[in-house]
This record gives structure tokens, C-alpha cells and sequence, in this order.
């Protein structure tokens, strides 16, 4: 959704622009994007391929296996395998905008992960896996909207709070019981705080009284930003994943240019065998 290339075609053929994007983090991270032509898809009910790498549906867990080249300034390979294993896969489907046109999956806001990434990632721990549906472009329908994922004691919380183009709001919180249940809440305060490096306006949900702060960086771009925050939900001190995206400055013409050079475009591909 975030390609120029795509953008800049018109938004006519998305099977002609697919890519998996790869980001590690720390010393060794990696940003990996690339723009792939109709050539480079291949899809069957349990699995999507993208020119050399793919993900696969097991039944019972989501294998990423990756062979992609990291994005300037950190180019090189990135190779490996990525494995989920959901607690829980839920049906739940949110409507971000109200005629539909916008939709948040929170598949499996609970689970497990192996990490196996060259270069120099490879651990287990806590994960999740969700997806945005949409039919049309982002920045049509929003001007920005944050979302957090953090893990509590005996669930997960995840907010999304959004202004959308014709001035209204969205203001979602929602907890993901251990056994899959997912249940709208009524969140706390809406409470801003630090912006980012490119000055990202940043805000979540935190307790009266209480500031979040960010705890780590993960990826920090003119108009989004990514990372670990620190909250506090119904006197539970928590660290998760934070999302702040500026669609006013996404839609700005000189964005588009400098995404396409972290984002190549590689229009041909030939499967093998």
C-alpha cells in the first residue's frame, strides 16, 4: 500500500506490484521492500509466492521464508525463515471506515515466534500477525491514525485511533483473551507524547496521569514511524508495538520519490521449474 510504483501506475493492477517487506532491527537490521511484477506472484489456497520468497499456511503455523537484498543504506541479503504459531486465529474483521471500504484483521493477536533472519537474528518469544484490507488508497480516506499492540498478564490490547478525511474518528480499543475471544473495551485516555526523529506526532492510550514513552526504535520514515512504547492500561505497566502514520505528509508529492529509493522496483521473474 505504501509502493510509488503502484501509486504512480495508477493503482490499476495490484497483482502487477507485490512485495514481502522485511524489517529487522539493532545493530545488523535491515529494510527490505521490493516491487515485483505479476511475473513474481504465485498463489494457491495456503500459499503466496513472491518472486523468491514465501509464506505458507501449515494448518497450525505461518512459515515466512525469506531471500530478499536489504534497501540502501544497509544492502546485502537477507535470508531465512520467520514461524508463527498463533495461541489463536480469530474471525474478528473491523471496519475502520463506516461503508467498508477500510478493514482491520487481527488474526492472531496472540502468539509464538522463531526468528532464523541472516544477518544476525535468530531468537524465539511473544508475536502476533494481523493485516489491513482496503479498496482504496489510504491517504484517500484518512489523514493519520496510530495503533498499539501491548501484551497485558491474561490478554493483549491493541488500539487503533484514526481521523479520517471526512472529520470524523476512529477510536478502537479491543483485548484478545488467551482462547481467541476478542471484545471491544472502552480504552483510556488518549495521550500524546514524544514525536519521532522526522517529528511524527505520536500518541496512544495510557492511564490519567501516566506519559508513555518510547523504550526502543524500530523504524523511523518521514510520514511513519515504528516502535516499542511504554504505557501504562488499567495500572499495568506494558512495553508493545506502536504505529504512527502521517497520511497528509504520505500523499505529499515529494514522498513518493524518496520511498522509490528504498523501494526498487523489479518488474520481472521467471519461478523455477
Amino acid at each position: 500500500m505504501f509502493s510509488p510504483w503502484y501509486a504512480w501506475a495508477g493503482r490499476a493492477s495490484p497483482q502487477n506490484h507485490v512485495c514481502i517487506n522485511v524489517a529487522t532491527y539493532g545493530p545488523d537490521g535491515r529494510f527490505t521492500m521490493t516491487d515485483r511484477g505479476r511475473a513474481a506472484l504465485r498463489q494457491t489456497h495456503d500459499r503466496l509466492t513472491v518472486g523468491p520468497s514465501s509464506v505458507t499456511w501449515t494448518g497450525t503455523e505461518l512459515v515466512v521464508e525469506v531471500n530478499e537484498m536489504g534497501a540502501l543504506p544497509r544492502l546485502g541479503p537477507v535470508r531465512g525463515t520467520i514461524t508463527l504459531i498463533p495461541e489463536a486465529v480469530t474471525s474478528t474483521e473491523v471496519l475502520l471506515t463506516p461503508d467498508g471500504r477500510h478493514t482491520w484483521r487481527p488474526f492472531a493477536p496472540t502468539a509464538r515466534i522463531k526468528v532464523d533472519i541472516s544477518p544476525g537474528h535468530r531468537w524465539e518469544g511473544h508475536g502476533y500477525f494481523d493485516a489491513n484490507f482496503g479498496a482504496a488508497a489510504l491517504e484517500a480516506d484518512f489523514n493519520f491514525w496510530t495503533w498499539g499492540r501491548f501484551p497485558m498478564k491474561d490478554r493483549a490490547l491493541c488500539f487503533y485511533d484514526a481521523t479520517r478525511r471526512d472529520g470524523t474518528t476512529l477510536e478502537l480499543g479491543v483485548e484478545v483473551l488467551p482462547d481467541g475471544r476478542v471484545n471491544q473495551i472502552d480504552p483510556p485516555p488518549l495521550t500524546r507524547f514524544k514525536p519521532s526523529a522526522w517529528r511524527v506526532r505520536r500518541e496512544t492510550r495510557s492511564d490519567d496521569g501516566h506519559m508513555p514513552r518510547q523504550a526502543a526504535p524500530m523504524l523511523d520514515a518521514p510520514f511513519y514511524c515504528r516502535s516499542q512504547v511504554t504505557t501504562r492500561l488499567f495500572g499495568e505497566e506494558t512495553t508493545g508495538v506502536h504505529e504512527a502514520l502521517d497520511l497528509d505528509r504520505f500523499r505529499s508529492p515529494w514522498i513518493k520519490p524518496m520511498i522509490a529509493v528504498r523501494v526498487p522496483r523489479r518488474s520481472g521473474w521467471t519461478h523455477p521449474g
